[in-house]
Parts: C-alpha cells; structure tokens; sequence
C-alpha cells in the first residue's frame, strides 16, 4: 500500500492566492496545519488553528527570518524513511514528528529583480529555507508530498477526495518531479542573476537556462520529429509565444518558427509608417512601406506573389478591414499584428484556419541577449545580432555621393537583407523590394537570383520595367569581387550598401566609380545561417 494518509501539514507560501482556502478545508479534514511568519498570519486572520513552526522546532524565527525552518526537528519530519527502525527510533528519541504535505513557493526573485530593486533587496528575496524544504520533500516523495504550485492545489483537493485524505505514490512522484524543476528553474535565475547582472560578464564560467513546458507541438521541422514549446522560467521579451491567439488552428513547430521570424523583421519598422512582411520558410519574400497598411500589403505581395502562397505575414501597425479582406485572397498560414479592428477580425473570420496572432507589442531588435546554438557535443553560445545602422554611420566610398532617396531606399534593404539566410542579396527602391536573393552559397548567385524575382514580378504585375531599375541593393556581407556588384549594375541598381572589408575592396569601389553608382560601407556584417 503506498497511499499516505495526510495528517500534519507544513504551510510557507509567498504567493498566497488560494491558500487560505487550501488550509480550511484541510482543518476540516482534520488536518494539523504548521506554518511561518506571514502564512501563519493569513491562516489565523482567516480563523483558523495554525501552529507555528517555532513552536514545532523549539527555536524562534530569527535574524530577520532568515532562519525559521532550518531545523533537524522539521527536516527530520521530512526526510525520514518511516518504515526504516533507526529512522524511525531517531524520530522518537528526539520529539520529531511525521510531516506528510509541504505546501512551499518561494520568495519571488525574479519578479523583485525586474522590478529595479537594489542589490541588498535582491539578495533578501533570495529564499534558502524553502528550496531546502521543497528539496527534502521531494527526495522522500515515497512518503511526503511536495506542492510549489497554487495551480496544482485542485489536483490536490481530487486527490485526497479520491484516496480518502490520503495521496498516492504516482501523484506525489509527479508533485516531486515538479518540485525539483521547480527549484532547477529558481536556482537558474538567481545564478544568470550573479553571473550576467550582477557581476556583469559576458560568458561566465558556467550558466544554465531554465525553460518551462508551454505546449507540445504536432510534430517538429518534419513529421518523424518530435517537438514542444518551452517557455523561459523568468521575464521574457514580447514575441510569438506571448501573442493572443484569436482564430486557427494550433500553431506548428514551422508555423512559430516562420512567425518569430517574420516578427524579428518587423521589428525594425516599429516606429515607422504602415508595413508589411510576408514570410514564408524563414525568408522575408516581399518587405514594404506604404502611407496605408493596404498599399503596404499590395506592393510587399508583388514583389514575389508565388512565394507568397502559404506564407507568414506581420504588420507593425493594427489591421484593417480592407488590408484583411486583401490577405485572405491568398493561402496565408499566420498573420501577426499588433492589433485587429473588427472588421480585420470578421474577415479573417471567414477563414477559420488561418491563424491570427495578437501582440501587445513588438520586440525592441536593439535588445541585448544570447543566441543559443546546439550542436555535436557543445553549444555555441552568441550576443544577439541586434547591431543597428543609421545614416550617420555610413561611409561614402565612391566618388558619386549617394542622393537621400537613394540613401533611404540603402537603409531599407539593409534592415531587410538583415534577416535573409546568407548569402543575402536585397534590392529596395521606393521602401519596397525589389527581389529578393537568399541562402546561395556565392554573392553572385544571390543577385541573379534576386534580379530574377524582380523580372518576374514585372511580368506578372505588368509593369514596362523591373523594380530593380534605380534600386538601391544591400549585401549582408562583403562583395568579396567585383561580380557581385556588376551583376547589381547590370540589374539596374544605382546605389550599394555593404559591409566593406573585402581584401579587395579599392577593385570593388573602382567597378562602382566605372559604372556611375554611389555606394557606402557600414562597418557591420549580418551573417544568418
């Protein structure tokens, strides 16, 4: 028989949502309730009989409360293996009596960290009583029950009512499997709290990640893939998984991954005009600015309308009836805004799986952070590519001085080829692109590619010429020759914006100075692989 009847508890919460009422209807239960400090003082302001732990161990809480339940009289109640002879003399000889529930969440140092408290408040929210307490309970779960989580307390309540005030050994391994995560995940983030806050390095020593289930996904990448949704065990910045789901079906491994990324690019647009990104496999295939979120849309989807089919698109703005009305022409799999009027929600309505996220806000892309990268054997570990490029860090490298159209239509494409697998070439004129060229293993490709798409849209729009005609084009990288950037001549562009730093970069700046075109380095590299 491995049910254990629940006759004393020991109660030491700092969240006290639902534990007055966890506490009356176990004193109906008869059982004995122990506590500490402010949860002794909420029970007894409730009515109820509540012993205190002092009482218990013999000792006062002191210094400050530091010290209340660091007790061998209440880890002995704990940690005894009760059915072992000297453990159970042991007991005996020293007035230690059975714990059988410990309901413990601890002091909330993320939350105090976020809230821009000073170093010593920070320390004091740092709990070792109740880890301790937790850690205990969860170790001899063969006999005692460890809950950390108010939501758990109806399971709790089923599962006396079920078992006659008693817990069974499947319930309390699943109560203790939480616990020790739970103290996993408290632990993490007072240690990044040292290591990166605190201390202020970059790559310490060692660190860890504490990341909680959020959901487990249809399949991953493909379908022999398993996959599941974490979520960090602290403060996280706005995205993807903090988005209002409206309408659709659930979200994929593919369909999160593709709307993160299509976020991650609209987020360079936060304050400007109305615009639009259309996704699809984590590529940007149509990026525009318009006076009006519907002419945004229209201008992004001829930039390559095939592409489009089936893809990812975000706004920077709240959607309106008509830009919705317009999307749901087209297979679209997600659509992420920063709000949707009524009429948007009404006509994405009519295409019930299509899904439509709601975001209170777009992630700053100037963020600091870590990229995480798992591979054979190791992590790699990376500062966030968050690097931003404004007009007064270009260096003009030719000897035509690029014109403010053209130097605007430079900083566009950039944002853009920012988030284009490499090798990423981008035309942009008039704050739409032009064509797009991604993840070719050479910079030329990447522009014939692109120069390509922008011929197609022509064809398909009907226009008498490519929008590549007085483009601007951006380079993630260094043109490592001169081919890269004839190959944009040739397509039409008049204006460059790369990185610069090419060994051959006076053969480079010599082709654009023969070919008439203005272009200018910005000292920063936006590899993505």
């Amino acid at each position: 028989m491995t049910d254990v009847a629940i006759k004393r508890a020991l109660l030491s919460v700092s969240d006290k949502a639902g534990i007055v009422e966890l506490a009356g209807r176990l004193a109906k239960a008869g059982v004995e309730l122990v506590s500490t400090g402010g949860t002794a003082r909420a029970l007894r302001d409730a009515g109820l009989l509540v012993r205190d732990v002092s009482d218990l161990t013999g000792f006062p809480e002191m210094m400050d409360g530091r010290v209340k339940t660091l007790h061998p009289v209440v880890h002995g109640g704990l940690l005894a293996v009760r059915d072992d002879p000297e453990h159970a003399a042991a007991m005996e000889a020293h007035d230690i009596g059975a714990i059988d529930l410990v309901v413990v969440n601890l002091y909330p140092f993320v939350n105090t960290v976020m809230s821009g408290a000073d170093r010593d408040t920070i320390i004091e929210n740092i709990d070792i009583g109740g880890p301790s307490m937790v850690r205990s309970s969860a170790k001899n779960h063969a006999y005692v029950t460890i809950v950390t989580d108010p939501d758990d307390y109806t399971a709790l309540y089923d599962e006396l009512a079920d078992h006659d005030g008693a817990t069974t050994l499947p319930f309390r391994k699943r109560m203790a499997a939480k616990a020790f995560a739970a103290t996993a995940v408290y632990d993490s983030a007072i240690g990044s709290w040292f290591a990166f806050a605190d201390q202020g390095e970059t790559f310490p020593e060692s660190f860890t990640v504490a990341f909680s289930l959020s959901s487990t996904l249809r399949y991953g990448e493909n379908p022999h893939q398993n996959a599941a949704l974490y979520l960090p065990g602290g403060p996280a910045s706005p995205g993807v998984p903090q988005a209002e789901q409206i309408q659709g079906k659930a979200l994929s491994y593919n369909n999160l991954n593709d709307a993160d990324a299509a976020l991650g690019l609209m987020a360079e647009f936060a304050s400007e005009s109305p615009a639009i990104v259309i996704l699809k496999h984590a590529n940007p295939c149509g990026v525009a600015q318009s006076s009006t979120l519907l002419e945004a849309w229209r201008k992004a989807l001829a930039c390559d309308s095939i592409s489009a089919f089936g893809g990812i698109v975000a706004s920077n703005v709240p959607l309106d009836g008509p830009t919705a009305q317009a999307i749901t022409k087209i297979f679209t799999e997600v659509v992420i805004a920063p709000g949707a009027d009524d009429a948007a929600r009404e006509a994405f309505a009519a295409k019930p799986n299509l899904r439509l996220l709601l975001i209170d806000e777009l992630p700053d892309p100037a963020r600091p952070g870590l990229d995480l990268k798992s591979i054979a054997g190791g992590m790699l570990v990376q500062s966030r590519d968050n690097g931003v490029v404004g007009e007064d860090t270009l260096k003009v490298v030719t000897k035509r001085q690029p014109s403010e159209a053209e130097i605007a239509d430079a900083l566009f494409a950039w944002k853009v080829a920012k988030h284009v697998k490499s090798n990423a070439i981008v035309y942009a004129k008039d704050g739409v692109t032009a064509g797009i060229g991604a993840g070719q293993m050479n910079r030329r490709d990447s522009s014939r590619i692109a120069a390509m798409r922008a011929r197609e849209a022509a064809e398909s729009e009907g226009w008498s010429e490519p929008r590549t005609m007085g483009s601007a084009v951006a380079s993630d990288a260094f043109f490592p020759f001169a081919d890269g950037l004839i190959s944009a001549v040739e397509a039409g562009a008049t204006m460059v914006i790369q990185p610069g730093g090419s060994m051959r970069d006076e053969e480079v700046i010599t082709a654009a100075d023969e070919a008439g075109i203005a272009m200018v380095f910005t000292g920063m590299r936006h590899f993505k692989h």
